[in-house]
């Protein structure tokens, strides 16, 4: 049974009332339930976690190390400046999916909202696609891990 980690930063846990325009109206607890049925659906045990402390993200990150498959992370406004928590990432020796339910290089609404520092330390990146990018990354993992579809022809 493959074991996967979606952690996901701050500000996520008011999603679907936060900018409704940007992030849409869906709720992080509609993603969890969505996650959790495809976990169930594909025997993947899945740990969801939402933190608006980095020091919470590092924790559970180094608890990461040697114990899951896969990370699914949406590293929120940790996104451009969380050193710590990209440190933390890269030190679980996890291989990661990185979800951004906008997409951030086409952002204008400030100067570091285009600015990724997780990007280059994980295995592939969902940006733009909305809450249905959590729903790509789980099955980007599955298919990392071996265990998804592998090609087209497998639909």
């Amino acid at each position: 049974m493959h074991r996967l980690l979606v952690i996901n930063g701050p500000n996520l846990d008011i999603l679907g009332v936060r900018e409704p325009k940007i992030y849409g109206s869906t709720t992080l607890a509609e993603i969890r339930t969505c996650l959790e049925n495809l976990a169930s659906c594909h025997s993947v045990a899945l740990d969801f976690f939402q933190t608006n402390y980095e020091g919470a993200a590092v924790d559970k990150l180094h608890e990461a190390r040697g114990k899951l498959d896969c990370i699914i992370i949406n590293p929120a406004s940790f996104t451009p400046y969380g050193m710590a928590v990209r440190s933390a990432l890269v030190a679980s020796d996890v291989p990661a999916i990185l979800v951004h339910i906008s997409n951030i290089y086409a952002r204008h609404d400030g100067p570091d909202r285009q600015r990724d520092i997780f990007a280059p330390e994980v295995v592939g990146q969902i940006c733009g696609l909305g809450v249905y990018g959590y729903v790509a990354a789980f099955h980007a993992a599955l298919r990392h891990l071996g265990a998804g579809l592998r090609s087209l022809k497998d639909l």
